[in-house]
């Protein structure tokens, strides 16, 4: 074989490794994506659902879950769950309506509508929501969540009051 041959062969046995390289890192970020656009469509059923188990269940042992319009974080899955049950008591027909999610690294961004009618008032409500969710490690579960929404116009829109407060349990 002259040097020339070998020095092709080499070019191409380099390139075809780099394309099968560039093939598999391509399937995991499609894997990965898959995975965590699954972690949002389950996290928007969960709330969707009648069963707030469902939502504490997405959760790390120890996740948070922060609604920063109320000024509440709960800690752990049967926590999560609670609040889910809680707003199913005040919400009629709660919804989230996933618009777009994007992943950065652990983070998840999820903007979404957050819909349903609070009990006792006049209208329903629709507003946009930014929900930031914190994977752990292998994107599985959600070791963090905070949504960002106006009170202001959920209360607005169901015609109560700026200083309206849900009914204590």
């Amino acid at each position: 074989m002259t040097s020339r041959t070998l020095r092709t062969l080499t070019v191409l046995t380099a390139t075809v490794a780099l394309c099968a390289t560039a093939q598999t890192a391509h399937a995991a970020q499609d894997d990965t994506g898959r995975r965590t656009s699954g972690i949002a469509a389950a996290w928007a059923r969960a709330w969707n659902g009648t069963d707030s188990r469902a939502l504490g269940a997405l959760f790390t042992a120890d996740g948070t879950y922060t609604d920063e319009a109320v000024g509440v974080t709960f800690r752990g899955r049967a926590e999560i769950a609670g609040w889910k049950a809680r707003a199913d008591t005040l919400i009629e027909d709660v919804h989230v309506t996933v618009r777009g999610t994007r992943l950065d690294g652990d983070r998840v961004t999820v903007r979404a509508v957050y819909s349903g009618h609070l009990k006792g008032a006049p209208a329903p409500f629709a507003v946009p929501m930014t929900t930031e969710l914190d994977l752990d490690r292998d994107h599985c579960r959600i070791a963090a969540d905070r949504d960002h929404y106006s009170l202001a116009a959920v209360l607005a829109q169901s015609g109560l009051p700026a200083d309206w407060t849900p009914p204590t349990p």
